[in-house]
């Protein structure tokens, strides 16, 4: 077990959730092999492949998780894969899937290839420095853009982030298109719950003709695991068992709010 992270004694469970955009041609005879491996070490969650990458969502005893994270960077093409992790008490989840997609988070913008290109990132702690100063290194206003689904943002949001109210993300570009006035001339900074849809939006916008796009690296678990609640209200929806997950990446109690859409950053169907 890796003892730099160690489990709290009340939650044993390691959660995590992870990404990479890269062209995989043999998702048929690699889903099997995953399948095996995550069974074999009793993990439960979601495997997504797509010929643009990976996406995954998976929950075990720590060992195994990260026996199976290691196993899979073996393969050359994965071992850049960063891995996002919180604790729980419980296992989150209910089963194992490994599936096939079209894409690992849906755009409907085949044009849209991160792999071939990432648009440009703020680390948590350097949009922290920018948030507490109310401008960026360059004395540019920022504006923060939440490119989740409107009842994933009512859950919490950063302080003053631009909702357009989507209900799935294919919905994202039009967004784009009707309030584009709001974003020109700012550094708009792209975020979502684990950084997968943020990439995609951020690379559709330099597209688009937005030159000051960034997207928030590894998303708001990731800002919560590096810098904590600074600038957000709320919690953060995920989508298995544990509904949300505070600042300090602990499980809420069950909100009263209905789960209203399953187009998950993280991929995760229950």
């Amino acid at each position: 077990m890796d003892l730099t992270n160690p489990p709290p004694a009340t939650e044993p469970v390691l959660n995590i959730s992870a990404y990479l955009f890269v062209p995989i041609h043999d998702r048929e005879t690699l889903r099997p092999r995953l399948l095996e491996s995550a069974r074999a070490r009793g993990l439960m969650g979601t495997v997504l492949l797509a010929e643009e990458g990976i996406n995954l969502f998976l929950a075990g005893m720590a060992d195994d998780v990260r026996g199976f994270l290691a196993e899979l960077r073996a393969d050359p093409r994965f071992a850049p894969l960063e891995a996002k992790e919180s604790w729980s008490a419980q296992q989150p989840f209910r089963r194992l899937l490994v599936k096939l997609k079209r894409e690992i988070i849906r755009m409907d913008h085949p044009a849209i290839q991160p792999a071939t290109g990432r648009a440009p990132g703020v680390d948590a702690r350097t949009l922290k420095r920018w948030l507490d100063q109310g401008r960026d290194d360059a004395g540019q206003e920022v504006v923060l853009l939440d490119t989740r689904n409107a009842f994933e943002v009512d859950y919490g949001t950063f302080e003053n982030a631009i909702d357009w109210r989507i209900t799935k993300f294919t919905e994202f570009p039009q967004a784009v298109t009707d309030h584009r006035a709001e974003l020109e001339g700012k550094t708009v900074v792209s975020f979502c719950t684990g950084g997968i849809r943020c990439e995609k939006a951020a690379i559709y916008m330099h597209e688009a003709g937005l030159p000051n796009v960034l997207q928030l690296d590894g998303g708001i678990l990731k800002y919560f695991e590096e810098v904590g609640g600074a600038h957000y209200r709320g919690d953060c929806f995920v989508f298995d068992g544990r509904e949300a997950l505070a600042p300090d990446l602990s499980a809420r109690a069950q909100h009263a709010s209905a789960r209203r859409s399953e187009d998950p950053d993280i991929a995760i169907k229950k």
